[in-house]
């Protein structure tokens, strides 16, 4: 098992271990979940090597165990593991190739408002709650279920992926799945046995992230420069990373902070907004 300061600086990034480590933490005791957690990674590369179906229906359970707003359970999983579905899937985000398509599974996490709708009506009762909060309580639902699958997952041995590309287009990809009215894809995800150990993503530090009692955001500016810096010194942002070279250019040292705000400059999935009202679900 790894002690703390190795994973907390895996996390963080150097310099943030071992003297960043609050004293109660550093003398914490880990167990494998705490462990399995911090040590988390995106996984981009699989192996030729199948998803036993078994295990996935264990996953599946891991999954639905997560907490659910009221327990209304507002959301849906897509499995797709037919290839030529996953090919057309994966044809829709070009960028990810080639690595997408060596998955051999393929999750969509769905907002799901359709069922309680269906329930209203075999119920005989007229549903009220077509709002941005019930929205939301379905964005969190299904968010929580992909979470507990992922670190289910990751426990096992198997590697996932989150990917949110999948909204660039998609009234193509709700018509790949017969997403019906009032259901609306979250992220996807792929799934399969790990052919790159991946790399830690380094987390800004919970000096920007946590506040104590109260909002307090004044350390921002002198916290990110250094945050920038170790981010940069684990992985550097290549060239075809950086965003909208064609408005800002290529730089040498492109940082985080740097590279966000280059992402968020520009409209992201404007018709978001539009797709939803079209399924039925109004943000108001």
């Amino acid at each position: 098992m790894a002690d703390i300061n190795t994973l907390w600086q895996a996390r963080y990034g150097d310099g943030e271990a071992p003297k960043a480590a609050p004293g109660a933490v550093e003398g914490a005791p880990l167990n494998p979940v705490i462990e399995r957690i911090l040590a988390h990674r995106s996984i981009r590369a699989y192996a030729e090597r199948d998803v036993d179906g078994g295990l996935l229906e264990l996953l599946l359970a891991c999954a639905q165990s997560a907490p659910a707003k009221s327990n209304l359970q507002q959301y849906s999983i897509v499995v797709v593991r037919d290839p030529a579905r996953r090919a057309e899937i994966g044809k829709l985000v070009p960028d990810l190739s080639p690595w997408f398509e060596t998955a051999p599974v393929f999750l969509t996490f769905l907002g799901d408002v359709r069922r309680i709708r269906r329930l209203a009506e075999m119920q005989g009762r007229d549903y009220q709650n077509d709002n941005a909060d019930t929205f939301m309580n379905a964005c969190v639902d299904a968010a929580l279920v992909m979470q507990n699958f992922i670190t289910a997952a990751a426990s096992a041995g198997r590697g996932c992926c989150a990917i949110s590309m999948i909204r660039n287009k998609i009234d193509a990809f709700a018509e790949i799945l017969k997403l019906s009215d009032g259901v609306f894809p979250i992220a996807g995800l792929t799934l399969g046995w790990p052919a790159w150990e991946g790399i830690a993503a380094v987390r800004l530090p919970q000096t920007i992230t946590v506040h104590r009692e109260t909002y307090d955001d004044s350390a921002l500016e002198a916290e990110v420069v250094a945050y920038d810096e170790r981010a940069h010194a684990r992985k550097a942002i290549s060239i075809g990373g950086q965003r909208h070279k064609d408005i800002y250019g290529e730089l040498e040292k492109c940082t985080w902070s740097d590279n966000v705000t280059r992402q968020l400059s520009r409209p992201e999935r404007a018709g978001f907004a539009a797709f939803l009202k079209s399924r039925g679900i109004n943000l108001k």
